[in-house]
């Protein structure tokens, strides 16, 4: 979106605004996929990225009567309220103590050596995990989201400059853990 452009969204969030349930059906077919995606890679579980969904839907409908047109991106807005609620659940994660550690699975080679692409997008998955959380979502919104730079680091609250060192030191973290995958 350009400097000056309407946000695409605000016509339909005034109609959400006044209860239409047209409105909220479209709104949600326009935009849970996304959300879902965002949360899914953020998290790692389908879970918790529907409930985080539902909570980033719960709060647009809370903000719809009083959103102010022209304030900031609705999509924007949507994209920092569910990645808090993200990091939200990443803390509680970390807070929380195990008492006996979860069963892994085995991450080694499977037996023929051959990749398919369950095994990949597993491989892949795990490494995202593993990164640091900020690397992890820059990755998530420029790779994944295909946001832009300047929107995925406005979202961050960072530098484009910040941005794209995360992005940088994320990226080498996951071609050094999926290095076994290429060499093949």
């Amino acid at each position: 979106m350009g400097e000056g452009a309407a946000d695409p969204d605000e016509a339909l969030l005034a109609r959400v605004a006044e209860g239409e349930p047209a409105a909220v059906r479209a709104l949600v077919a326009r935009k849970l996929p996304r959300l879902l995606a965002l949360a899914g890679r953020m998290l790692g579980e389908g879970a918790e990225a529907e409930d985080v969904a539902q909570e980033t839907f719960l709060r647009a409908w809370k903000q719809a009567p009083t959103w102010k047109p022209g304030a900031a991106r609705f999509d924007t807005w949507l994209h920092r309220v569910a990645l808090n609620l993200c990091y939200d659940r990443l803390r509680r994660r970390r807070e929380t103590t195990m008492e006996a550690l979860p069963e892994r699975p085995d991450e080694g080679p499977a037996p023929d050596r051959g990749l398919q692409a369950a095994d990949v997008g597993r491989r892949v998955a795990q490494a995202m995990q593993r990164l640091p959380d900020r690397q992890r979502e820059a990755i998530v919104l420029c790779h994944y989201q295909e946001l832009g730079n300047i929107e995925a680091a406005g979202l961050m609250g960072v530098s484009v400059e910040a941005l794209e060192s995360l992005l940088s030191r994320g990226r080498r973290a996951l071609r050094a853990a999926l290095a076994d995958m290429v060499e093949r």
